[in-house]
């Protein structure tokens, strides 16, 4: 079974993510597979590399790309959620003139479009 996630919550502050992320781990365990993850709303925090929780804290932006490496998952954020926050890949940086950026690969940039797409492709669709 293909699985789609859309987070919404940030990486700190609500047990989304978390949550999320502990899903995919047992979906992957049983067998199924991620397509994608689309981070939206507050949940585009995830995709900042300047994240630093405390040391007695899961890395969740750590373990999200760690995921997606080992299960070539693709992460996506939302664009337009994650300008109004702040968070910015290297051309988007670019483009609106600003000194420097905190979004990297796997994590990636993306519009409504692609979460579309996955809502239409996947067997199931999980909103944390």
């Amino acid at each position: 079974m293909n699985f789609a996630l859309l987070v919404t919550g940030p990486s700190y502050g609500t047990q989304q993510s978390a949550s999320a992320y502990q899903f995919a781990q047992a979906v992957l365990a049983k067998g199924h597979a991620i397509i994608g993850v689309f981070f939206y709303q507050d949940g585009v925090s995830n995709a900042n590399v300047f994240s630093a929780p405390a040391t007695d804290e899961p890395d969740l932006h750590a373990l999200w790309v760690e995921l997606a490496n080992k299960y070539n998952i693709e992460l996506h954020t939302c664009i337009a959620a994650a300008q109004r926050r702040g968070i910015l890949d290297a051309l988007t940086a670019q483009e609106a003139g600003m000194p420097g950026y905190n979004v990297e690969p796997p994590f990636l940039l993306s519009g409504l479009g692609q979460l579309a797409e996955m809502l239409l492709t996947a067997d199931r669709v999980v909103r944390f």
